[in-house]
């Protein structure tokens, strides 16, 4: 059964924390350069597995006592809320232009370009820790993956319509103070449970 709140917040939490990253920029770049449904497609996979991997890793947490999960997934929401408030804009990565605009050729260039830029990044570590958090792998799988695809989408399509439109750093600190009030939430729940 899928948990409709579990999955808003996920998605909320996630997009937000996905705007600002490096995947609008690459998706823009790539939508700019070749067929945006063949570049999709390969961002998309590519997030669908990074999402996978996030589950099952916070899934293996759900095996701890809840106050260590509490405890563990407050400290990782503070750290990540002092990263995005921390972190400085990103530089435009070079991004390889495929020989050939062939299905193939774009949506495996997209696939590469995300699994191997977003392998440890701190949306797949949030992911892990919602997953751990609510117990509901469904649930957070669905709500991080379509805010991924759909951070994805915007860069693909309009990023840089949207970038002009919401200041980049009022979206970070956003983020950042969702986080931080998960992570105080977490913590919280840890001490008094």
């Amino acid at each position: 059964m899928i948990s409709i709140t579990v999955t808003a917040l996920v998605f909320g939490v996630v997009f937000l924390a996905e705007l600002p990253d490096k995947t609008a920029l690459a998706g823009l770049v790539l939508g700019t350069r070749y067929r945006a449904s063949y570049v999709f497609t390969g961002v998309a996979a590519a997030f669908a597995v990074h999402v996978a991997l996030a589950v099952a890793a916070g899934s293996v947490l759900t095996l701890l006592p809840q106050q260590i999960v509490h405890a563990l997934t407050g400290v990782l929401f503070l750290a990540g809320a002092a990263v995005l408030l921390l972190k400085k804009g990103e530089d435009d990565e070079e991004i390889r232009k495929p020989e050939n605009q062939t299905f193939w050729k774009v949506s495996g260039a997209g696939f590469m370009l995300i699994l191997v830029a977003e392998f440890g990044d701190l949306t797949q570590i949030m992911t892990a820790n919602l997953a751990a958090r609510y117990d509901d792998p469904l649930s957070v799988g669905l709500g991080a993956v379509l805010a991924l695809w759909a951070v994805g989408g915007l860069g693909i399509v309009g990023g840089k319509a949207l970038m002009k439109r919401v200041p980049l750093e009022l979206v970070t600190k956003a983020a950042a103070v969702l986080m931080l009030g998960l992570g105080v939430w977490s913590l919280y729940e840890a001490v008094a449970g």
